[in-house]
């Protein structure tokens, strides 16, 4: 198998195949497309030809590069084209019946020293392998799409592989521009294995009317930075797809998050598995589209709840770096606002901290002097919560602790006036038990500010089984001034961002105390393959693992499920005072400041 791999058999000229190809033949291989469709074929030429000339346009090969890549790629309908090629990849339908029929077939075509690789992102390598005359020579290289723009590929290794294999398919992927990453065969390998999980709770979550697809998408790209929503990737991936991927990885796991939601196969069932067919979790201009169109779900525009509550000033309960930024980001919408905390010393310091917070922007150029002076003259640095007994607004950011927010609650209920608004910031705990903190339960909601507050868009607004519509609206009509993007959600552990977010941490976890991946592996593999700012052990690190692992309780205590368990590993290096970066040590050692 010692070969340069200057040959190469791609077998199935879908969207996959084709941009496989497209980068084989931009890295000067010889492509060899093979498809039993003609028109399958006469698409992956045309597909080549539009994406190197716009690759020609933009500056990034010249068109003689883009003549000679062209020239490197034709396309044949029988198997027997791949008779001299050094490496065949399949990327057929994922179906063990097509997918052992190529490998038995190949067996009589090429070379005994060809490698043959799989494209699958949830069959068993080892089974596929196990159909071949020669399983030493089989492995999966799958690829992630597009695949002229997305770096990883997960090189897949079964206990028959031979290691030469291996070696020169990595190899091969370095050359290409590419970044492997080698991982074990089991169903959906890293990337996948993670991803599908959280993508099937987003479909259940929403399955469960318990906020809009609109709400969840956003709050994913708005709190984690994420490129897309899930319900709109498991879209672009295809409903029908992801199923047959949650499928295996459930035959192999048996954890419920893997058992794909009912609505998938409702879904897949009437044909609408996505932007291919036109229409899934949203409505496309046309099949294959990607332009979303109003459809019966889509919300009407500037379409609210009702008339709220008028609100001049806003008091801040609370000393930390949250309730800082919170009364920052009120002060610069031009609201009055009392920033309290258990001592004036705190209040002040608290002050301070926005104050150089304001500095910094003036230094970027992003806030004037004048600006500057008038949001700070705008905070008043309170002792006591006494301080709150005007304010149309009252916002509690300190410990995330059920029993010292209901002591806060309680204080709020006393000191502010009748009709004040009054919001808790909490990311995990049950809203209603704190509301029944007051006398007036109707006037509270979650107001959840994301991290740091002045440069996060995100508010998730949660309402309770008490919360009065006007409430609802008034906190709506607020985050609109104080340009954040409201998602509304119910009352439940998590809301949307931590219920999706931290199974898919815990799950990461759970890899490396399975010895299935590493740590860089895996963070490499969710930044490269799935557009993530953070691979899950960075993010992990910068949380706070005991914030993590609490958040974690939180909604196995109330979700019941097994596999929000949080991992031992977490549990481990908790007790031990390893807690990410502000400890110095987590997942990874940091340089103390």
């Amino acid at each position: 198998m010692d070969t340069p791999l200057s040959t190469i058999a791609v077998v199935g000229l879908g969207t996959m195949g084709t941009g496989i190809a497209e980068v084989l033949a931009l890295a000067g291989r010889e492509v060899i497309g093979i498809d039993i469709s003609e028109a399958a074929a006469l698409g992956a030429v045309a597909s080549l030809e539009a994406s190197t000339a716009r690759a020609v346009g933009r500056g990034r090969i010249t068109e003689e590069e883009r003549a000679a890549a062209l020239a490197r790629f034709r396309t044949a309908d029988t198997l027997q084209a791949a008779a001299d090629a050094e490496l065949v990849i399949e990327v057929v339908p994922e179906s063990y019946e097509i997918k052992q029929q190529v490998f038995r077939e190949l067996d009589a075509i090429v070379s005994p020293t060809t490698i043959l690789a799989t494209g699958t992102n949830a069959l068993s390598v080892t089974r596929l392998a196990a159909e071949s005359q020669h399983p030493e020579r089989v492995l999966g290289l799958h690829f992630f799409n597009p695949a002229p723009a997305m770096k990883l590929v997960e090189v897949v290794s079964s206990v028959l592989t031979a290691p030469p294999a291996v070696e020169a398919v990595t190899t091969l992927a370095r050359e290409l521009g590419k970044e492997p990453v080698a991982v074990g065969d089991r169903p959906g390998f890293v990337a996948d294995g993670l991803l599908f999980g959280y993508l099937n709770q987003a479909a259940a979550m929403y399955e469960a009317n318990y906020a809009s697809r609109e709400d969840i998408d956003a709050a994913m790209k708005l709190g984690c930075g994420l490129p897309m929503g899930p319900l709109a990737l498991l879209d672009l991936i295809g409903i029908d797809t992801a199923r047959t991927v949650l499928e295996a990885m459930y035959a192999e796991s048996h954890d419920r998050l893997h058992a794909p939601a009912p609505i998938l196969g409702q879904l897949s069932s009437a044909g609408l598995t996505g932007r291919k067919a036109g229409r899934g979790f949203y409505t496309y201009d046309a099949p294959g589209g990607q332009d979303v169109v109003p459809d019966a779900l889509t919300p009407a525009a500037g379409a609210e709840a009702g008339a709220g509550r008028a609100v001049a000033s806003v008091g801040v309960a609370g000393s930390g770096t949250m309730a800082s930024g919170i009364a920052e980001v009120f002060a610069k919408a031009g609201y009055g606002v009392v920033l309290a905390a258990r001592t004036q010393e705190k209040a002040d310091l608290a002050k301070g901290r926005i104050a150089k917070s304001l500095e910094r922007s003036v230094a970027k150029g992003r806030l004037s002097a004048e600006a500057r002076d008038e949001t700070l003259a705008r905070i008043t640095a309170a002792g006591s919560l006494d301080a709150f007994a005007e304010v149309d607004l009252a916002v509690e950011a300190v410990a995330e602790d059920l029993e010292i927010k209901r002591q806060l609650f309680a204080a709020l209920d006393k000191v502010c006036r009748p009709g004040t608004v009054l919001a808790t910031t909490t990311s995990s705990l049950p809203v209603v038990a704190i509301a029944r903190a007051t006398a007036r339960p109707e006037d509270v909601i979650g107001m959840h500010f994301f991290n740091p507050a002045p440069a996060m868009k995100l508010v998730e607004v949660v309402r309770t089984v008490l919360t009065a519509d006007e409430v609802h609206a008034t906190v709506r009509a607020v985050c609109a001034k104080i340009r954040k993007d409201p998602v509304d959600c119910g009352d439940r552990a998590g809301f949307i961002v931590n219920a999706l977010l931290f199974p898919y941490l815990n799950n990461a976890i759970k890899m490396v105390e399975e010895h299935y991946a590493s740590l860089d592996d895996i963070d490499a593999a969710m930044k490269l393959g799935g557009g993530y700012p953070m691979g899950p052990f960075e993010l992990l690190d910068v949380v706070g693992l005991d914030v993590s692992l609490a958040i974690e309780k939180v909604l196995h205590r109330e979700f019941r499920d097994p596999g929000l368990a949080p991992a031992p590993l977490l549990e481990h290096l908790v007790a031990a005072g390893c807690l990410g970066r502000k400890t110095g040590r987590g997942f990874r050692e940091y340089a103390r400041r």
